[in-house]
């Protein structure tokens, strides 16, 4: 089997959807090319290909024969991410001026007229094609390669004019044609953004110890284990664990959290959080792409791949548009004789804003998003969560704080309590549950040595076993004891919504321990504004005890399915699923990770630093905050809706302008000056969505 690889490239000169299929086409074609993905909004391809066959210069070669470029460098295709909103005011200022004056000055004080009487035909003529030979180059190099563009239909437009001895309306024409390049580069630029925003929150350099002194190296430089020291006002520029020092960390950036942390030696720290106050030396753990931060940008970046159906839909009416505005504006031509006519069709449609309605506002709500702690890994997942109607919950860790902590223990058969505990907290010892946790914690306060444990097995949704001081050790629910056909009367402490251990002995039962959870406190007011979403169904999964989860749906107001297995969570989501119903999972992206993937989309909880949750979960909440559930489909809905808006708009436009064209009622000229303006009105939809609201 061949060794692949993954190859991302920068693209340059792409402004439309055409583009990209130009762009594909020509790559794919290359000998030991496997699949490539080319993506308009982020202007980069990802190649998968075999190693040995195929390198960046070939690749380089292709792409640049197909009229496009691959800068040297990332930094080349950047451009600078300012003063947005001015610049946005100032191009719908040109666009809406040069409108005015076409109408007003050109066609309605005769301006256009006087022109074509007084210069020379073949001087207009001229200085048209020198005006549009940059264009001109781009369409014959297309046409070389059987490939038809927006700009194919309206270089044909100004050739018609020609034709018919206007050159002045296709000097308009042609100047039209630049500022819609720039147009489009511009609305492509913005919907970038919040990319470029992401990115620029990292530190560049990094102050690390190196022979005994203390160096300031560029960030790419840093190695895992090294030392890097951070002052107060500085970015730390690394994950990783901090070795000496106490610092106050804003870790906005990240989880978009603004109350600060407290570090100390032991903590975990991030990549671009910032240290506020004290200094701190940190061991490297994760570097630059391989952060929490990096992969949160990747995954942004990323994020467009992963195509909706309304935008696979635009993308394929894309393909089929120009050959149906070419064949209206024949039509055109046989039926009037009417040669403007039929020009004015060709140049007033627009198919980049066909392309560019969904993946512009999907990038929006994605990018601005991550900027706040909701990572949404494509625009399908937000159109997943915008037409969820079910919605099932995890308990610890996710509901609850995940912290559970010991409130009986029960000693049976003459064992004592401490040896009970002992014993439950040796088996544990090696166990990653929040219970297990619970137990060491209360061994560790009453001050118990535990014991070696040898030949620990976990068994996953019932408990764990081990050899303790040669005896056999088994703690865990009720399952284990109900495999032995034993049955115990405990409801007592079920009915107080206690989770109950059982620990036995060389088969024996020795002890009870009950703990209890503690509900996030802001799980009831969450909950309430996401029933108010009116989803069909919200339902919580857990392996605890009957009593246990009906004390806490009962205080929540929704339904619950009790004693589950993994397995069992796994196959609820199929059953809904097998209904019909689009489900979304919300877990804390560790042991819920299977049931997470099998949803429609997963929502992992805190998933700041966690490699399983960002791996395993659709949308990522990077930090702890339930607040942020009902959010996240409330921004799936606002974007949709955002959406479906610039669909109509465009549609609207598309069909007005081409009709009216048709009929002769919009000129050459007119159209001209128009077919920039659905791009703008796009981009002024689309940028409502940089602002999340709540």
């Amino acid at each position: 089997m061949a060794n692949l690889q993954t190859l991302e490239i920068s693209i340059g000169g792409m402004d439309c959807m055409e583009c990209t299929q130009h762009v594909q086409h020509a790559i794919a074609r290359l000998p030991g090319v496997n699949s490539v993905e080319v993506l308009l909004t982020s202007q980069k391809a990802v190649i998968q290909m075999e190693t040995g066959r195929v390198d960046l210069p070939t690749i380089r070669k292709a792409v640049e024969g197909a009229g496009y470029s691959v800068p040297q460098t990332q930094a080349d295709t950047l451009r600078a991410g300012e003063k947005f909103t001015r610049k946005a005011i100032t191009t719908l200022a040109l666009v809406v001026g040069i409108v005015l004056f076409v109408v007003v000055v050109g066609e309605g004080l005769g301006l256009f007229a006087t022109l074509t009487d007084q210069v020379p035909f073949w001087l207009g003529a001229v200085i048209v094609m020198i005006g549009g030979l940059p264009i001109f180059i781009d369409v014959v190099r297309s046409a070389l390669h059987k490939q038809v563009t927006s700009r194919t239909l309206m270089s044909l437009g100004v050739l018609a004019a020609l034709a018919v001895r206007q050159w002045t309306t296709a000097g308009v024409v042609v100047f039209m044609m630049h500022i819609g390049n720039y147009v489009e580069s511009f609305t492509a630029d913005r919907s970038r953004k919040a990319i470029k925003d992401l990115s620029s929150m990292t530190s560049p350099t990094a102050r690390v110890e190196r022979d005994g002194a203390e160096v300031e190296v560029p960030l790419e430089e840093v190695k895992a284990d090294e030392v890097v020291v951070v002052r107060p006002g500085e970015k730390i520029p690394v994950d990783g664990m901090v070795l000496t020092g106490n610092a106050t960390i804003n870790q906005a950036a990240l989880t978009g959290e603004s109350m600060p942390v407290e570090a100390s030696a032991g903590s975990k720290v991030y990549a671009a959080t910032v240290v506020q106050l004290g200094s701190i030396r940190i061991q490297a753990v994760h570097v630059g792409r391989d952060s929490t931060f990096g992969r949160v940008i990747q995954l942004v970046s990323e994020a467009e791949a992963r195509r909706g159906d309304v935008q696979r839909f635009a993308d394929k009416f894309s393909g089929y548009y120009l050959p149906v505005v070419a064949g209206i504006a024949l039509v055109t031509l046989i039926v009037s004789g009417n040669t403007l006519n039929a020009t004015a069709v060709l140049v007033v449609a627009c198919s980049c804003s066909i392309a560019l309605a969904t993946p512009i506002a999907m990038l929006a709500s994605i990018g601005a998003g991550a900027k706040r702690g909701v990572l949404v890994k494509g625009g399908k997942f937000l159109e997943l969560l915008a037409r969820a109607d079910v919605v099932l919950l995890d308990k610890t860790g996710t509901l609850t704080l995940g912290k559970p902590h010991l409130t009986e223990v029960i000693s049976l058969n003459g064992v004592s309590e401490n040896a009970v505990l002992t014993l439950a907290a040796s088996a544990e010892r090696y166990s990653e549950h929040p219970l297990a946790q619970a137990l060491r914690e209360a061994a560790s306060e009453r001050q118990l040595e535990l014991s070696e444990v040898h030949n620990f097995e976990e068994l996953p949704g019932k408990g764990v076993r081990a050899q303790i001081d040669g005896s056999q050790i088994v703690i865990g629910s009720q399952r284990i004891l109900r495999e032995k056909g034993q049955s115990l009367q405990v409801q007592q402490l079920e009915q107080q919504g206690r989770t109950l251990l059982y620990l036995e002995k060389d088969g024996e039962l020795v002890g009870l321990l009950a703990a209890t959870d503690t509900l996030r406190p802001e799980v009831p007011a969450a909950l309430k504004t996401l029933s108010s979403l009116k989803l069909g169904k919200i339902e919580l999964l857990t392996g605890d005890n009957e009593y246990s989860a009906a004390e806490l749906c009962r205080q929540l107001g929704i339904a619950y399915r009790a004693n589950l297995l993994p397995e069992d969570k796994i196959n609820a989501v199929k059953g809904y699923q097998a209904q019909g119903h689009t489900v979304v999972m919300v877990g804390d992206g560790i042991n819920d990770a299977p049931a997470l993937a099998q949803a429609d989309v997963g929502i992992a909880m805190g998933a700041s630093g966690t490699d399983i949750a960002l791996e395993a979960a659709d949308v990522a909440l990077l930090r702890d905050d339930w607040n942020l559930v009902p959010s996240v489909f409330k921004i799936a809905r606002r974007t949709m809706g955002v959406v479906r808006m610039n669909l109509i708009l465009t549609a609207i436009y598309n069909v007005a302008g081409i009709s009216l064209a048709a009929f002769g009622i919009i000129p050459p000229v007119l159209a001209a000056a128009l077919q920039s303006l659905p791009d703008l009105g796009i981009l002024g939809n689309s940028s409502r969505l940089f602002k999340i609201k709540d």
